[in-house]
């Protein structure tokens, strides 16, 4: 068994995908998975259970399509994964709840980054399969209209919750 840091798109955020973490936790309980906490209400999840990383995706994407009758997006990582998109981060000297990473199934393709649109002060750079954000400060990242293609591949995690995960399943 080994532990595993899951990542769900386009829940709980800005009014989309309403799934109540208590019904997440039991619908991972059900797809056979052990020692399940969720983090906050958007869809981050620290569970054990059998079989590599693919598995696992396949396993939840199943279970999630079942229980909400559409397809849900599922990124999962190991924990050693997630450190290093932590020790990995481009931006370490800017606030790490400014700073997101993107994460994605595949490393990002070479022209990733082509296509964003509405750029202004933000910084991207590409990691092994997620895109930093850099928002700089409060106000660039509350103003942001930025539109990274991409983005509807993935979903995001500022430094702050990925370290929290992190913690949870080393802990």
């Amino acid at each position: 068994m080994q532990t595993w840091i899951v990542l769900l798109r386009a829940v709980n955020v800005g009014g989309t995908g309403k799934l109540p973490m208590a019904e997440l936790k039991a619908l991972c309980e059900r797809a056979g998975f052990t020692d399940v906490r969720t983090l906050i209400a958007s869809g981050n999840v620290v569970l054990r259970g059998a079989g590599g990383e693919r598995e696992v995706k396949s396993r939840l994407e199943a279970a999630l399509t079942a229980h909400v009758g559409q397809t849900v997006g599922v990124l999962v990582r190991s924990p050693d994964q997630l450190q290093a998109v932590l020790e990995d981060n481009p931006f370490p000297n800017s606030p790490a709840n400014r700073v997101l990473a993107m994460f994605l199934d595949a490393p990002p393709a070479g022209d990733a980054l082509d296509g964003v649109r509405h750029l202004t002060v933000e910084r991207l750079a590409p990691g092994t399969r997620e895109i930093y954000i850099d928002y700089i400060d409060a106000e660039t990242m509350r103003r942001s209209r930025m539109v990274l293609p991409v983005a509807r591949e993935g979903t995001t995690r500022n430094m702050n919750t990925i370290a929290r995960l992190v913690a949870m399943a080393q802990g």
